[in-house]
């Protein structure tokens, strides 16, 4: 079992209140991810469910048992961390073993597991192998098959990519989740990288400035974000944002639409200068400059035929429309 419920979590660091009272629950088998910009206190917050630092108050259940003042070994939890950590002068089977020879398993129990292991992360022909002789990519898969022969309730990574080419992230983040498929064991990841967040969880924790801003399904925060801080945060190309008087008329003080949901066509009310024009084969992102509503960007089918200085006419589709207070709250 691996649930994990944070109650009025707080971590001040000098006076400075880092995490603001968190409350959130974790359910067994869950892969959750803690997303938002640099300082917003993921990866703080996940040191803390960790036991690597101290919460300042409030508490942490692991499986339903008080595990705020444990030590990180006593917890049942295992971290796989942006750098691999991996021992230099070990075989990769002498580091995938290594927590195992900690913890005076047998021998033939050390084999049995590290050999398990090995199988699901594709890296039973590197056994022998050092890290230095492996691509980026298979270092990682050794960090995280570390991880899996403790069998822990729940696995911890802190930007576990952020060290790997644009190719390579790809592919690795489809193998954590194919492995989350496999294991059906809760998974808590950090990352700036609201596309590693889309593709990856099961529930997005989207943090600011030390505070929950909204918790649910990728398809939950990209239909119906609760505020402008979400709806600017998920979503790539991210959403438009419009004021004064086309909010105004469509009953909000801020309208958001995202740039998939305007269309191009030949009649449509609103007219500018089509700007920075990106074509990347399967889509074109246009950046254009509206009369009366400022510069919008648009997400167009790969092959339309347009270029910097082209006029343009854009159609917004109604029902995709989200609607912002003037407190910056879903109206």
């Amino acid at each position: 079992m691996g649930e994990i419920v944070l109650s009025k979590v707080m971590k001040s660091f000098g006076g400075v209140e880092i995490i603001k009272g968190i409350d959130l629950t974790i359910a067994d088998g869950e892969f959750v991810v803690f997303v938002g910009p640099s300082g917003c206190g993921k990866s703080t917050l996940l040191r803390l469910i960790a036991g690597l630092e101290d919460v300042t108050s409030g508490t942490i259940a692991i499986d339903g048992r008080d595990a705020t003042d444990l030590p990180p070994a006593k917890r049942g939890l295992a971290m796989v961390f942006q750098s691999y950590a991996l021992y230099p002068h070990m075989s990769v089977r002498k580091n995938i073993a290594f927590p195992l020879r900690m913890a005076g398993l047998p021998a033939a129990e050390q084999q049995r597991k590290v050999e398990a292991a090995a199988k699901i992360l594709n890296l039973t022909p590197y056994l022998e192998r050092r890290p230095g002789q492996l691509s980026g990519g298979q270092r990682q898969r050794v960090a995280i098959g570390r991880a899996i022969v403790r069998e822990p309730a729940a696995f911890l990574f802190d930007e576990p990519l952020s060290n790997l080419d644009a190719a390579l992230r790809v592919s690795m983040r489809q193998e954590i989740s194919e492995l989350h498929q496999s294991l059906k064991t809760t998974m808590i990841y950090v990352t700036h990288d609201q596309v590693e967040a889309m593709t990856m969880a099961d529930k997005i924790v989207v943090l600011n400035a030390g505070r929950i801003e909204q918790v649910g399904s990728p398809l939950d925060l990209y239909r119906s974000p609760a505020n402008l801080f979400v709806a600017g945060f998920i979503g790539s190309p991210k959403m438009n944002f419009v004021e004064g008087a086309e909010a105004a008329k469509n009953g909000a003080h801020t309208l958001g639409i995202r740039p998939e949901h305007i269309d191009v066509t030949a009649d449509g009310p609103w007219s500018g200068t089509v700007g920075i024009c990106e074509h990347l084969g399967s889509d074109t992102f246009l950046k254009v400059e509206v009369a009366g509503v400022g510069t919008i960007n648009v997400r167009a089918g790969g092959e339309v035929p347009l270029h910097h200085g082209d006029p343009i006419r854009l159609t917004p589709q109604p029902d995709k429309f989200h609607r912002f207070d003037s407190a910056g709250q879903a109206a």
